[in-house]
């Protein structure tokens, strides 16, 4: 049975009504639910119509129990409140949750920033275990000891699996720092509280103090979520991008190219100026670096000015340019040595450039959590942008391995040189798909098949039968008809990991949601999230590896010379105007 969790509504910000468009979603079908059983404030339980969208799996559950009414809930909306509590009494003591339990606490773990705060989280948690007395009066001693116990259960669950939004958040630490006071206060009259006492202080490293009166928490306690131990429930601890050390900055070089430089994160102007000097072989003394902070505005950097800032974004559009007599800084316009890389690309080992590709993009997707789906599909903080950095990386990426392939192929002046390379990417792409990295495929084939590349008529014809064979083979993955049907079908036999097509994914997560309300009468429409969350778990399982054995291999060094360095043109109309001049209009 579907339940309809009501209570008072909240304040107007939490529980205003989504404008978005009423239309279904694209690729889920409906089905109606003649009834639902909705819960109000009393706790009566009553019957009255209503639809929702659903999944097919949901279908086919009730399809075999259509003559018996289940006494678990399927939460569809309801209040932020009222959906909490529900989830403290479908959660269980036992080892092995309830397959329904566990399902409904990922989902709202997973989805809570869309429709509650966490600061209203918090306080709705210590308000569920202590402060709330209208709900609590009737509870005897038992009870209430396993109310207390599941919000620990339910808070050590969620700091496992978001602790990389979480652990610079000064209200969370004053929310554990004041639920540890609380339990340790209980542990006198509820001795069997100890050893959830104990997990929570091994998570937050809070070391219990002793006294003669009372237990408190080490007030001096630091580094609260540095690290986290896992409970064996499936979840991987995934480091946030900073604490990886690597990040991509673009260097333009030219008014429309520039050069993408993987660097560490405290990277300082001297560093990054000299690695670029290098890869152009221009004595570094020559050069300058300068940051675009806004349209004509210009900041020359000191050697130890740091180039990213806390949420690894640069300081503005940077440039690198000659030195000049004056205060005028002119940025190059003879790129006549950065038209050389074909030559070096075509020593390279096509597995080898592949495997490069992979373990950064590997290295990125790793760090990519799944919360940051919501954020950036919902967007609903003004500090969103902050917590979906490591997805904006990978989707940057993508375009940037796109723009590369059409690059080294306008750039290449040789038409015996341009076949060569053309048949390079090709296996470059088909070693990807090997690899499962779909992003970077997709990528490559993309590129290959932008009108600027398609076009060169006299380069296409002389690439050998066996290539085109297979370029038409991995193309039709991309194909985009029946809703990537090719695509969907061949991933799904890849076992993990493995790297999906995250536009297309993100596409049908926002498909969801422009197709459904994210709230109904000012209720949560929990059903909507659901599906969403589903999305999110099918991101961990690409993350995960089952089986033992880790996607990435170690690449060679000059390969990865190469593509931390990738040289790309980012103007459509340059581009065009290569192709033009490789192969002119007839």
């Amino acid at each position: 049975s579907r339940a309809l969790l009501t209570d008072p509504p909240l304040h107007s910000e939490d529980s205003r009504s989504d404008s978005i468009s009423q239309a279904e979603p694209l690729t889920m079908p409906t089905f109606d639910v003649p009834y639902f059983r909705y819960i109000d404030d009393e706790g009566t339980e009553g019957e009255e119509e209503w639809s929702s969208s659903r999944s097919l799996s949901s279908i086919e559950e009730d399809s075999s129990t259509d003559s018996a009414v289940s006494d678990r809930y399927v939460v569809v909306s309801g209040t932020p409140e009222k959906i909490l509590e529900h989830l403290l009494n479908e959660l269980t003591l036992e080892e092995d949750q309830p397959k329904e339990a566990e399902t409904l606490l990922d989902d709202f773990l997973l989805t809570y920033p869309v429709f509650m705060s966490t600061s209203d989280l918090c306080q709705a948690l210590l308000d569920s275990t202590y402060c709330t007395k209208r709900c609590r009066g009737k509870e005897d001693g038992r009870e209430a000891l396993e109310r207390k116990r599941k919000v620990l259960y339910l808070v050590s669950q969620w700091m496992e699996l978001c602790n990389d939004f979480l652990r610079d958040d000064e209200r969370i630490k004053h929310f554990m720092k004041t639920l540890c006071s609380y339990v340790l206060d209980d542990l006198f009259e509820h001795p069997s509280l100890e050893k959830d006492v104990g997990e929570l202080q091994k998570l937050y490293m809070l070391h219990r103090r002793h006294t003669t009166d009372e237990y408190s928490p080490q007030r001096k306690s630091k580094a609260l979520f540095h690290q986290l131990s896992l409970r064996d429930n499936g979840l991987q601890s995934r480091g946030v991008l900073r604490e990886s050390k690597e990040a991509l900055c673009h260097v333009y070089v030219t008014i429309n190219s520039f050069l993408s430089v993987r660097v560490h994160a405290g990277v300082m102007a001297q560093e990054l100026l000299q690695a670029v000097a290098e890869r152009m072989d221009v004595p570094q003394g020559e050069l300058l670096l300068v940051a675009v902070t806004y349209p004509g505005g210009r900041l020359l950097l000191q050697p130890q000015d740091r180039i990213l800032s806390d949420c690894l974004r640069p300081i503005g559009r940077l440039h690198v340019c000659r030195k000049d007599l004056g205060e005028i800084l002119n940025p190059f316009t003879d790129n006549s040595e950065l038209q050389q890389t074909a030559a070096r690309m075509l020593t390279l080992n096509t597995w080898d450039v592949a495997l490069a590709l992979t373990n950064l993009d590997w290295a990125i997707f790793h760090s990519v959590h799944e919360q940051e789906l919501v954020y950036f599909t919902f967007g609903r903080h003004s500090s969103s942008s902050s917590r979906t950095v490591a997805l904006e990386l990978l989707l940057q990426r993508c375009n940037e391995v796109q723009l590369w392939v059409m690059t080294e192929v306008l750039l290449c002046p040789l038409l015996c040189k341009r076949v060569q390379l053309i048949k390079k990417f090709i296996k470059i792409a088909a070693h990807c798909k090997a690899q499962r990295n779909l992003n970077c495929f997709f990528a490559i084939i993309l590129g290959l098949n932008t009108a600027a590349v398609s076009r060169l008529s006299q380069t296409w014809e002389k690439i050998p039968g066996k290539f085109k064979k297979l370029f038409s083979e991995l193309e039709a993955i991309t194909d985009p008809s029946l809703n990537h049907k090719a695509y969907r079908e061949s991933f799904k036999k890849m076992k993990a990991p493995k790297i999906p097509f995250l536009p297309l994914l993100l596409k049908d997560i926002t498909f969801i949601h422009e197709g459904n309300k994210t709230f109904h009468d000012n209720l949560v429409n929990f059903e909507k999230l659901h599906m969403i969350a589903d999305a999110m778990r099918f991101l961990r399982q690409c993350q995960r590896d089952h089986m033992g054995n880790d996607i990435s291999q170690k690449s060679s060094s000059e390969a990865r010379a190469y593509i931390d360095y990738l040289h790309v043109i980012d103007n459509q109309q340059t581009l065009f105007e290569l192709s033009h001049r490789l192969e002119p209009r007839a």
